[in-house]
């Protein structure tokens, strides 16, 4: 198997696996959902019991057995092969709608090389500053493509096809050559959505009314931890998050 050129890579791999849209779009919803503060209380007990110790068994399992996600239980206990082939099975599903999302990205991101977004403005006189052009609505919301209902699949749309056979043409190209491509990739893959997360949180905390949105989570309303879904929706997210990366740290470890 291949090894990591340095620990710098291994470090990089791993803090690019934390960024995810579990943490990017669905943490701040479900604290905001659940008291703010006070949803952050479950979850830090059941990251701290939980999340952590399932995090160092993963990576102690890859560097122990140096093996893929199914072969690693084989040599541990063959009796629990089961399990590298059921974490194979979730990896799987998860790849089919992850990689959906990346694909809508780079629609998003060709549409956004014009010297204006087409959602951005009206550029009509006599509309308000709110309305968006006829291009955002022909170009950029027919990408929904939203139908009638679940029996009705739709048609095919090129333009998305096209971006998701880029979307894995990319992650084929970025994991190809094993240690050699990935430790590379990282540096940038890794680091880029950390910078992003910091731009956005500076221009979040200039907005008018963030005050308010960084009250509601320093003051915690207590009385929410009584509520019967704050504590299971803590430990989802958590079983969600380490869930997803469960295969991925052991075989980055091994």
């Amino acid at each position: 198997r291949g090894h990591w050129n340095n620990k710098v890579e291994f470090v990089l791999s791993v803090a690019g696996e934390i960024i995810g849209l579990g943490n990017v779009w669905r943490f701040p919803y479900l604290c905001y959902k659940n008291g703010g503060g006070a949803f952050l209380i479950p979850y830090v007990v059941f990251f701290i019991c939980c999340g952590i110790p399932v995090f160092f068994l993963e990576t102690a399992l890859g560097q122990f057995t140096s093996e893929g996600g199914i072969t690693c239980w084989r040599k541990v206990c063959p009796l629990f092969e089961g399990i590298g082939y059921a974490t194979q099975v979730i990896e799987a599903h998860l790849n089919v709608y992850y990689i959906i999302i990346l694909a809508w990205a780079i629609f998003y991101l060709f549409n956004c090389f014009t010297t204006e977004l087409p959602w951005a403005s009206c550029g009509h006189e006599w509309n308000t500053g709110t309305t968006s052009a006829e291009t955002g609505t022909v170009k950029i919301l027919p990408m929904l493509a939203i139908s009638d209902g679940i029996e009705h699949i739709g048609n095919l749309r090129w333009e998305l096809a096209l971006c998701l056979l880029a979307a894995w043409t990319i992650c084929y190209f970025c994991i190809w050559k094993g240690t050699k491509s990935t430790g590379k990739v990282v540096y940038v893959t890794a680091t880029f959505p950390y910078i992003m997360l910091m731009i956005l949180l500076i221009r979040g905390v200039t907005l008018p009314g963030a005050s308010e949105g960084i009250k509601f989570y320093l003051y915690p309303d207590i009385s929410r931890l009584s509520d019967p879904q704050v504590g299971p929706g803590a430990a989802c997210l958590l079983a969600f998050l380490t869930g997803k990366n469960c295969r991925s740290l052991l075989v980055l470890k091994s």
